[in-house]
């Protein structure tokens, strides 16, 4: 399968969906068809619808978006939308895409994952072992202990990977919900863990979306 090269060679590079990912397409009606991406190249994609479908009109690829998540959350873009095959008119190739925004910032997205963490509390002079129930870029839900207070702040590790150094900051209980947990909010977190928790984030929604896509393809 060929790509033609973009003619926009001063657009910025832009982050685009790998192979295999899940995406959407969008057209100028409101329609939305679900796709899949089969190539990718630096500035160029070729996604394959994966619903039965119309042929689209030149209309509708023209003012054509499509959406997927992003490391920043889920983006939005444009570019030349054609479909090169009649033979195949649910393969439909995007040249020179570019962003036009992003609907969502990443650290509002919250994934269930549970993760091992340790929490200080009263000053450091409590020590409490427990693990989160979800984890956004902003923080994360305790499964316990109910000992903590609405407004206390707590020092946290918070143990991704095994064998990977622990994700350390400071942060403050801000709510429980009606089990009792601790929702946890960050105050203090670096650059460099809060990109690691970003990435974690990210490939755990990624591994989800690709074990949806292989469920619906075999029926389940």
């Amino acid at each position: 399968m060929k790509f033609g090269r973009s003619k926009n060679e001063s657009s910025k590079p832009v982050a685009l969906p790998e192979r295999y990912d899940t995406v959407t397409l969008a057209t100028p009606s409101g329609e939305r068809f679900p796709a899949r991406v089969l190539e990718r190249t630096e500035d160029t994609l070729a996604v394959a619808i994966l619903v039965p479908m119309r042929s689209l009109s030149g209309r509708e690829l023209a003012g054509m978006v499509l959406e997927f998540e992003g490391e920043r959350g889920r983006a939005r873009l444009r570019g030349a939308f054609e479909i090169p095959d009649a033979s195949e008119p649910d393969v439909v190739h995007v040249t020179g895409p570019y962003s036009v925004d992003v609907l969502q910032e990443r650290e509002f997205v919250r994934i269930k994952s549970a993760r091992p963490v340790l929490v200080y509390a009263g000053g450091d002079s409590l020590q409490i072992r427990s693990y989160t129930v979800d984890i956004s870029g902003g923080g994360f839900l305790l499964a316990g202990p109910d000992t903590l207070k609405i407004g206390e702040e707590v020092k946290f590790q918070l143990t991704l990977t095994p064998g990977d150094s622990a994700i350390v900051g400071t942060g403050k209980v801000v709510r429980t919900d009606s089990r009792g947990r601790r929702a946890v909010s960050f105050d203090t977190i670096s650059d460099f863990d809060h990109r690691r928790l970003v990435r974690f984030i990210f490939e755990c929604q990624r591994t989800e979306r690709r074990r949806g896509l292989m469920e619906d393809s075999y029926g389940s």
